[in-house]
């Protein structure tokens, strides 16, 4: 017997498992398993570790091999936290093609891909769910400790269940109450995305019978408000079931006491349901729809070249229906149960997405952004991790869920800089992202766009990526009719009124007599961009960075719009003691004030991020707007991001000249994609919507080349410039942002980082020079910029660029200088 026993000791492995820590740590640390968990252990699985000397965390497992670190005796695991891995192989496959091409940390890649819910750690608080009924599950002994703690306690710390329990680590039995539902993890209240609410009429079933019907007109003869509205909604209704509150009242006349009286009666019932935001060519979405037939070929086209090709560029004009064809891709994806991935660029463009697609798919489609609460964000988790979600749609951080078996990817308007992450690490693509994730899964993906991308279209165009395009409108829709008006020639003749051309003022009224809609956009928020002494030029700035303050007349103070900074604003230069102080420039808040002085009979609303900052503040401006309650909306890039409406028959932007000048070598690109979005999304199906652009420049290439849907010679044009300065799509570019709040140590940091990464890459490193901004909340900045030919391997580069970021911040009169790494940084 002792024998035996003896046999089965040395037939025991000693298992080590390599884990990634919620840490930024440049490498993994590698931990013991006791004998005793080797059955529990695996990849993909949390367990509970301490490192340094008190810190206890959750890590999860990215390997197990039987080989101890060679540099430091390996600790032991204290726990396994879950019975079956949240994380998948192909996970932890994306996460270290992360971690390698952006440049950062496995822990960084762990941290911006788990729920919050899933992180656990010694702070973590849990409280009990509201919804939580004793006697309802029979618990374990410390489960039910834990509980009755919750009950005399409301919020209990891990540290604080440890010492209740008397054990180092209790993650486990935090994870199985999380699991049973029984507490939840506290966190910041987080307002939910809500979808837009319209209130619909529908006639009672019983009235549906010729000779009810009959009977109840001869009853509404004495009411005939209440007779209008039902012979209104008898009209309305041969196409459609249900019929739209407001559209009924305009049809109809009838008021509403009139709809109140007949749902009294019940003769009709009124209801809410979720609606687009967004029109996409129609404004209400058939369930069995069919396509056009130039619908029916990009879809022939598209399932064509995804045989050929794993990516393939859709490139339709605005409103051309690509919703309609990627359903149909869509549901070829799940008639072989495989999984799809639907990103969208903003929260917004998800209400519209989800009330079309949840038609066909159901309860099977998932809706995942930073908008969700945290045990939202785990429920969703797991319910792609177990399949249950075939269709997913989010923002951004959908691309790093649990897959299972993902079929297809589609990432809609590709185009937009929403993509990019740009802090915290890791400042990934999310567009570039999706396609490395959908080969890792033998996948396709769908890139849509009425304005690609110049590396997407360049992709597309030497047959690296597959190209089909979509030159109608759905329907027949015209494209808006566009017309540029030069601000510098109305000055000249005395024509302009306020910031306004007299073009501009006479649409708008046009538009408001004949009951239509106004969108206004300038690209900039405030009133007063910057506040001028005219005396000696003095000019208030912010004490934490090297920027201008700018005047906020709503709350009357003076704003930074890099740290959040406020000061009083000022009457008196603290300079010279004039009282000259001019203000010069503007944004929304004094278009709105000069539109109001116009129009004063219009209402007017304000659509940017100081007027969204209360918690139901975006909801209920795009919702007085759809209801037609306002007439006039102003706002930044936030109107032109995927908001549109049916009642919308003018949009003008006031300055283009702003998106034109910006010093950015892709300032032209992206002024034509912002233009023509916004020009896309005016006009109904029954009226060509205007669109009137002012502009100093009234010439420019990119004004003419919205105008006139030039898209490929836009992109010819901006081809020719990269070309000749080195810039992407012919090169790659990584930028290194060099911080710290002396200016002299970072001027000689930044000037030994950039020698020792030109002793290596030669002419290839650019800099240090200042960014636009040389100071953010008292860091003073430099940057050194490496452009990479396409000829050169970017993993050496990268690897390089590794060992001398290392070996930089290994010298110790380095050691307070922060460097931040950004891959393709835009």
């Amino acid at each position: 017997m002792l024998n035996f026993q003896q046999a089965a000791f040395e037939d025991r492995k000693t298992l080590f498992v390599e884990v990634i820590l919620p840490l930024s740590l440049a490498r993994n640390y590698s931990y013991r398993v006791p004998f005793e968990l080797n059955d529990e252990i695996a990849a993909g699985k949390r367990v509970v570790v301490q490192f340094g000397k008190h810190k206890i965390y959750t890590a999860l497992v990215k390997s197990i091999s039987t080989q101890a670190p060679e540099h430091y005796e390996a600790k032991y695991i204290i726990d396994v936290v879950d019975s079956s891995p949240v994380v998948t192989p192909m996970q932890l496959q994306l996460w270290a093609w992360m971690t390698e091409y952006y440049l950062c940390n496995e822990g960084d890649v762990m941290a911006a891909a788990l729920p919050a819910g899933l992180k656990l750690a010694s702070e973590t608080i849990i409280v009990l769910k509201e919804d939580f009924r004793e006697g309802e599950d029979h618990l374990p002994a410390k489960e039910q400790a834990v509980v009755d703690a919750l009950r005399n306690k409301p919020r209990l710390s891990a540290d604080e269940v440890s010492v209740l329990l008397s054990q180092k680590t209790v993650y486990p039995v935090i994870n199985a109450l999380l699991e049973k539902g029984i507490v939840r993890i506290e966190e910041e209240v987080v307002e939910k995305y809500r979808p837009l609410m319209k209130s619909f009429i529908g006639l009672n079933p019983f009235y549906r019978e010729e000779a009810y019907l009959r009977q109840l007109f001869e009853v509404l003869e004495r009411a005939p408000k209440q007779l209008n509205a039902l012979l209104a909604l008898l009209k309305m209704s041969r196409n459609q079931e249900l019929v739209s509150k407001q559209e009924l009242l305009e049809e109809s006349g009838c008021g509403e006491a009139a709809l109140k009286a007949l749902a009294d009666k019940k003769i009709i019932s009124l209801q809410k349901r979720p609606v687009s935001r967004l029109r996409d060519g129609q404004d209400e979405f058939v369930l069995n729809f069919e396509l056009s037939d130039s619908q029916q070929h990009a879809l022939a086209e598209t399932n064509r070249q995804l045989g050929e090709k794993d990516v393939v560029l859709l490139h339709g004009v605005t409103a051309s229906g690509k919703t309609q064809v990627y359903i149909r891709l869509i549901e070829q994806a799940i008639a072989q149960s495989g999984q799809v991935l639907f990103l969208l660029p903003e929260i917004a463009l998800t209400t519209q997405i989800v009330a079309r697609i949840q038609r066909y798919f159901g309860d099977a489609i998932g809706v995942y952004h930073s908008k969700f609460n945290n045990n939202e964000r785990v429920e969703i988790w797991n319910k792609v991790l177990t399949g249950q979600y075939k269709v997913v749609l989010g923002a951004r951080s959908a691309v790093l869920l649990p897959f299972q078996d993902l079929r297809l990817v589609v990432v809609d308007e590709e185009h937009e800089s929403s993509y990019k992450q740009q802090d915290p690490a890791p400042r990934y693509q999310a567009r570039d992202v999706a396609i490395y994730l959908a080969h890792l899964y033998k996948a396709k993906v769908i890139l849509g766009s009425a304005t690609p991308s110049i590396e997407s279209y360049f992709n597309a165009g030497i047959g690296k990526y597959g190209l089909v395009t979509m030159n109608e409108r759905f329907g027949g829709v015209p494209l808006p009719e566009q017309e540029v008006v030069s601000i510098a020639e109305e000055s000249k003749r005395k024509k302009m009124v306020s910031y306004f051309t007299s073009r501009l003022v006479d649409e708008i009224a046009l538009a408001l007599q004949s009951k239509e809609q106004v969108i206004l956009f300038q690209n900039r928020r405030g009133y007063a961009t910057i506040l001028l002494c005219g005396t000696c030029g003095y000019a208030p700035k912010c004490v934490n960075c090297d920027v201008s303050l700018t005047y906020h007349k709503s709350s009357g103070k003076l704003h930074c719009h890099y740290c959040g900074y406020y000061q009083s604003s000022i009457n008196i230069c603290p300079a010279c003691g004039s009282v000259h102080i001019e203000q010069k420039g503007f944004g929304t808040e004094r278009i709105e004030e000069e539109l109001k002085l116009i129009f004063p009979d219009a209402h007017i609303a304000r659509l940017d991020v100081d007027s969204t900052r209360t918690r139901n503040g975006l909801q209920q401006i795009i919702s007085d707007f759809q209801e037609k309650k306002t007439d006039i909306l102003i706002g930044t890039q936030m109107v032109a991001k995927g908001l549109d409406f049916d009642n919308v028959s003018l949009i003008g932007v006031i300055n283009a000249d702003t998106l034109l000048n910006y010093p950015d070598f892709r300032a032209f690109e992206r002024s034509y994609q912002l233009l023509a979005q916004v020009a896309g999304r005016a006009g109904r199906r029954d009226k060509q919507g205007k669109v009137i652009i002012q502009a100093y420049d009234n010439d420019h290439r990119i004004i003419r080349q919205v105008m006139e849907n030039r898209y490929v010679e836009m992109f010819n044009d901006e081809m020719a410039e990269r070309k000749q300065f080195h810039y992407p799509p012919f090169t790659r570019m990584i930028f290194i942002h060099i911080k710290h709040k002396d200016q002299d140590i970072l001027n000689a940091g930044a000037q030994n980082f950039a020698r020792m990464l030109r002793e290596q890459l030669g002419p290839r490193v650019l800099g240090p020079e200042q960014p636009l901004v040389s100071r953010v909340r008292n860091y003073y900045l430099k940057q050194v910029i490496i452009k990479s030919d396409k000829e050169t391997s970017v993993v050496k580069v990268k690897a390089v660029l590794r060992e001398v970021l290392t070996a930089f911040q290994s010298m110790k009169e380095n050691r307070g200088i922060l460097l931040v790494t950004d891959v393709d940084p835009y």
